[in-house]
C-alpha cells in the first residue's frame, strides 16, 4: 500500500478510537511523529492500533505494566505525553 494511503487511514484510526481521551493521547502522537517515521515505524503503530485503548492508555501513563513487545522507543516517546494538547 502507498505510504501517504497508509498515513491518510492510520491518522484517521489514531483520531477515532471510541472516547475523547484516547482521541487525544493516540491521535495527538501520531500528529506529533508520523512525519518522521519510516516504514518500520509507520508498521509498529498500525500494530499497535489493534490493541484496546485502556491497554495503550495505561502502558503510556504507566499504570499498567507494558509488555515487552510494545516497550520501544517509541512507547518512550508517548510516555513522555509531551504532545497531548489539553481540552479547551
Amino acid at each position: 500500500m502507498d505510504h501517504d494511503i497508509r498515513l491518510k487511514r492510520t491518522y484517521f484510526r489514531a483520531w477515532h478510537r471510541g472516547t475523547r481521551e484516547a482521541d487525544l493521547m493516540i491521535g495527538g502522537f501520531f500528529d506529533a511523529h508520523h512525519a518522521g517515521w519510516s516504514a518500520t515505524e509507520l508498521d509498529w503503530f498500525e500494530a499497535l492500533l489493534e490493541e484496546q485503548d485502556v491497554d495503550i492508555m495505561g502502558w503510556a501513563i504507566g499504570s499498567i505494566p507494558c509488555p515487552p513487545e510494545w516497550d520501544t522507543a517509541m512507547m518512550q516517546t508517548m510516555r513522555s505525553l509531551d504532545f497531548v494538547p489539553l481540552p479547551e
